[in-house]
C-alpha cells in the first residue's frame, strides 16, 4: 500500500474513533455520568489529535514539493476528520445542556 493510503487510512481511523468517542459522551450524559462523558471526550480528543497529525504529514509533504495526488480516499479521509470536528463541538454543547437539565432537575426536586 503506498505511503499516501496509508496515511489517509491512519486519519479515517483515529477521527473515527474520535467520533464514536463524542457520540458516546453524548449517551453517558443523557444517562446523568458527566463524569464519562468528560473521558469519553477527552478519550476523542486524544484520537482526533492523532488522526489531525497524519494529516499534517500530507501538509509537511506538499510543503517540501513532494506533490499530494487528489484521491478519493483523501477525500473521503479530510471529510471524516472535518465531521469528527463538528461531532465533538455538538457533543460538548449537548453534554452541557444535559448538565444544565440535570440542575434544574435537582432544583425542583430539591
Amino acid at each position: 500500500m503506498e505511503e499516501l493510503e496509508m496515511i489517509c487510512f491512519q486519519i479515517i481511523s483515529n477521527v473515527g474513533a474520535a467520533r464514536s468517542s463524542y457520540i458516546e459522551g453524548i449517551r453517558k450524559a443523557k444517562e446523568g455520568d458527566f463524569e464519562g462523558a468528560a473521558g469519553c471526550i477527552a478519550d476523542g480528543q486524544e484520537q482526533f489529535l492523532k488522526g489531525h497529525e497524519a494529516h499534517f504529514q500530507l501538509l509537511q509533504m506538499e510543503a517540501k514539493g513532494t506533490p499530494v495526488a487528489s484521491s478519493l480516499i483523501l477525500v473521503h479521509a479530510e471529510d471524516q476528520l472535518m465531521s469528527a470536528e463538528g461531532f465533538k463541538i455538538i457533543a460538548e454543547e449537548m453534554i452541557d445542556n444535559y448538565r444544565r437539565i440535570d440542575r434544574l432537575e435537582k432544583q425542583i426536586a430539591g
